[in-house]
C-alpha cells in the first residue's frame, strides 16, 4: 500500500523543486483583511496553475482571507502545490453549501504550508440537529476531497468546522500526516477524518480533538493505515457506521497502529445498524494503542443507532471477521473496558486478542469484559478477563 505513495511524493517534490511557476492569490485580487470574500481570486489562480504544463504552486501568504464555497476541479497538467501559509476563514453561521473547500479529481496534489483552515463552527453549531429518522442539516464540510489521487496533504490546521473537517470520497493514495483538527468536545458532528469508498489512505503523526469521531472509516473503504494519531476528545478510531444504506460496500484491510486516546467516548470502535443491508468488515489490526480514561476502549456494537426510532429486532446483516487485538493498555473510565455486541444473525469470526491490560481509572475498581454471538481466542495476559 505504501509504495505508489511513496513513489508519488517523492516525485511531486523533485518536481517543484526543479522548476515551479507560482501563482499568488493576491496577485489575483485577494484581500487578507478577513471580510473580503476572495472565491473569485482563488479560483482563478487555480485555474491558471492546473492549466499550466509542468508543476504549479498555488501561494496562499501570511494574512487572513475570507473565502466563500470554492471548487478546484482538475485534472490538471502537472504536479500542483496548494502552499497555505495564511488563515483561510469560511463564511459565519450556516449556509446552503454542503462543502466549503472542495478539491476534485485531482492527481499528484500536495498542500501544506502551516497555514489555517478555519470553519468558524460555533456560528452553526446550534443549527446542526437531527430529527428521530437521523435527517440532519447538512452543514458545510470544511475541506473534501472527491477523486483525488496519488497527493499528499500535511502541515495545516483545522479549526472549528461546521461539520466533518476532512472528507474523503474515491480517494486513492493519499497520505495526510502532520495535522491538527481541532473543535470542542460538544460540537455536533465535527468529525476529525471521514472517508468512504477510498484506497490506500494513510493518517499518520497527526493531533485530533473534537465532537465526533476522530477518524471515521466508512463503507468502501480498503488498505487504511492509521499510525502515531493522538485522539481526544471526541467518540475515538471508528469503522462505520456500516449498514444503514443499501449497497453499502465491504470494509477491508485496515490497519490502527501507535496510537493515543485520551478521554474520548470510545476508544478503537465498530459499529453497524441493525438492518437487512448486508457488508462485511475484515483484516482489522488494532496494535501498539494507549487508553487514558477512555469510556469504551473496545468496542463492537452492531445494535448501534443514536436514535428511538430504529427497529430493534432485526439483526445486523453486517459480517465482522479477522480483527486483531494486540497490545492495548492503558485505562478505562467505565466498567466495561471490552464489550462486543455481535449480530445475533452473523456472529464476530476469527477475533484475536493478545496482551490486553486495561485498568480503572479509579482505585479499587475492578473491569469486566462482555460479548455476545463472538468466536475468537485470546493470547498472553488479559486485564479484563476475557469473555470469549
Amino acid at each position: 500500500m505504501a509504495l505508489p505513495i511513496v513513489f508519488a511524493f517523492l516525485f511531486i517534490s523533485f518536481t517543484l523543486a526543479q522548476s515551479t511557476t507560482t501563482f499568488n492569490v493576491r496577485s489575483y485580487g485577494a484581500v487578507a483583511d478577513g471580510r473580503t470574500d476572495n472565491q473569485k481570486a482563488f479560483v482563478r489562480a487555480w485555474t491558471d496553475a492546473c492549466s499550466l504544463n509542468g508543476a504549479s504552486i498555488v501561494y496562499v501568504p501570511r494574512g487572513v482571507y475570507m473565502l466563500g464555497p470554492v471548487v478546484f476541479t482538475g485534472p490538471c497538467k502537472g504536479p500542483i502545490m496548494f502552499l497555505m501559509s495564511g488563515v483561510l476563514k469560511a463564511p459565519s453561521g450556516p449556509t446552503d453549501a454542503t462543502t466549503w473547500i472542495n478539491f476534485r479529481s485531482v492527481n499528484k496534489m500536495l498542500m501544506k504550508g502551516g497555514g489555517t483552515l478555519d470553519g468558524q463552527g460555533s456560528s452553526a453549531w446550534p443549527y446542526n440537529k437531527c430529527d428521530q429518522n437521523s435527517n440532519c442539516k447538512q452543514l458545510p464540510i470544511s475541506l473534501k476531497l472527491d477523486s483525488v489521487s496519488n497527493s499528499r496533504f500535511e502541515s495545516f490546521r483545522s479549526v472549528n468546522s461546521k461539520q466533518t473537517h476532512i472528507s474523503m470520497f474515491g480517494c486513492e493514495n493519499v497520505n495526510i500526516t502532520n495535522v491538527e483538527i481541532y473543535a470542542p468536545a460538544d460540537s455536533p458532528n465535527t468529525d476529525g477524518i471521514k472517508m468512504g469508498s477510498s484506497t490506500g489512505i494513510r493518517i499518520t503523526n497527526s493531533k485530533i480533538s473534537t465532537g465526533d469521531d476522530c477518524v471515521a472509516i466508512l463503507s468502501g473503504s480498503s488498505g487504511i493505515d492509521v499510525s502515531n494519531v493522538v485522539c481526544g476528545p471526541g467518540h475515538g478510531i471508528s469503522i462505520g457506521s456500516i449498514g444503514k444504506y443499501p449497497g453499502e460496500k465491504n470494509v477491508d484491510g485496515v490497519s490502527v497502529r501507535n496510537c493515543t486516546l485520551r478521554g474520548t467516548d470510545n476508544g478503537v470502535r465498530i459499529k453497524s445498524w441493525e438492518s437487512p443491508n448486508a457488508a462485511v468488515v475484515s483484516n482489522v489490526l488494532y496494535q501498539d494503542i494507549f487508553m487514558d480514561k477512555v469510556q469504551n476502549p473496545i468496542i463492537i456494537d452492531q445494535t448501534y443507532c443514536p436514535y428511538a426510532s430504529c427497529n430493534q429486532q432485526m439483526a445486523s446483516h453486517t459480517q465482522i471477521k479477522d480483527v486483531t487485538y494486540r497490545n492495548i493498555w492503558g485505562s478505562s473510565s467505565s466498567e466495561v473496558a471490552v464489550d462486543m455486541e455481535c449480530s445475533k444473525k452473523f456472529q464476530c469470526k476469527n477475533l484475536v486478542m493478545t496482551d490486553i491490560n486495561l485498568a480503572s481509572h479509579k482505585p479499587g475498581v475492578s473491569l469486566k469484559s462482555s460479548c455476545s454471538n463472538v468466536i475468537g481466542r485470546v493470547f498472553g495476559r488479559q486485564n479484563p478477563r476475557p469473555c470469549f
